[in-house]
């Protein structure tokens, strides 16, 4: 592989629109042998057949990556009817057909059933771990693979497109941790049929949008042209919502000994947040929680 000796560490967020037929590692090994970077992780896994966003951190942006997996997300896929995969998309082999078609009347009055807080079975083909064994590994081995339910939260959930007979469009929203590939599968069995993801599209995670989003084409144009870091956010770009404190360089370098400082009066209400964002001068330093009158250091970065 080669190196990158010579060029300064990247610290800050690649947010990476994932193209068709790779997988979440393939394109992260792309991006990282293209901008460089000793530490490299991606925040939320995509299939091979999905494309959209694929956060890439770099550096000490990869502390962050749980607060990224943690952000809703949002989807568009296709659903075909009729068939049930093994893998609940079109990488499966199939394991079940139907003849029964789905109308738009049936779909919508279906739909409102998979918003809010529902039980859902994740894939066999899926990176759980069941006894320390990945869930896609067991599946290909040819085991009986018994997944749990477990609860997720769907914001949104709306019918975008009857395409024809065999298929429709959908756009969704939800929390962490949903499967698009189990809903499809459980939105056939409540309308009376089979059915499986053909296509999928992530449009957001968390603060990231498409419109974040760097093709990998794009991407290799800018390295060409020596611009290639210009398409990496900052490390902040993720905790949009999160609350900001401004050091001062001594209080930097007590939160940088892992140590605490004294909330002031000049910090103002933002103890009252979860988690806050410290930096100094522009420069991550911590993030932190308020406690008995003090910050403290939740997760610190080295710069």
């Amino acid at each position: 592989m080669k190196k990158f000796k010579n060029n300064p560490p990247i610290h800050g967020w690649l947010i990476l629109d994932k193209p068709l037929g790779q997988t979440s590692t393939q394109a992260l090994g792309r991006a990282r042998r293209l901008l460089g970077g000793s530490k490299v992780g991606h925040g939320g896994t995509l299939d091979p057949l999905a494309t959209g966003i694929l956060p890439l951190a770099f550096g000490e942006a990869t502390k962050l990556i749980p607060y990224v997996m943690d952000g809703d997300k949002e989807y568009e896929f296709t659903v075909q009817w009729g068939e049930a995969r093994t893998t609940d998309d079109a990488e499966g082999e199939v394991c079940a057909t139907s003849d029964v078609r789905p109308t738009e009347a049936g779909i919508r009055a279906a739909l409102p059933g998979f918003v809010g807080v529902i039980a859902q079975k994740p894939p066999a083909f899926s990176a759980i771990k069941i006894a320390g064994e990945r869930a896609y590994d067991l599946a290909r081995a040819g085991e009986v693979v018994e997944m749990a339910a477990r609860n997720v939260t769907i914001h949104d959930l709306q019918l975008v497109e009857i395409i024809d007979e065999n298929s429709a469009s959908f756009r969704a929203s939800s929390g962490k941790g949903m499967y698009v590939r189990s809903l499809a599968r459980d939105l056939a069995q409540k309308l009376g049929t089979h059915g499986y993801v053909v296509a999928l599209r992530r449009t957001r995670v968390g603060a990231f949008t498409i419109e974040n989003a760097v093709t990998m084409p794009k991407l290799e144009s800018l390295v060409a042209e020596k611009a290639g870091l210009g398409v990496v956010l900052p490390m902040k770009s993720v905790l949009s919502g999160f609350e900001t404190l401004k050091l001062s360089p001594s209080e930097a370098h007590t939160l940088r000994l892992g140590q605490k400082i004294l909330i002031k009066p000049s910090h103002g209400d933002i103890f009252n947040a979860p988690v806050i964002f410290a930096e100094e001068q522009g420069v991550p330093v911590a993030l932190v929680e308020a406690i008995a009158g003090e910050f403290r250091v939740l997760r610190g970065f080295s710069f």
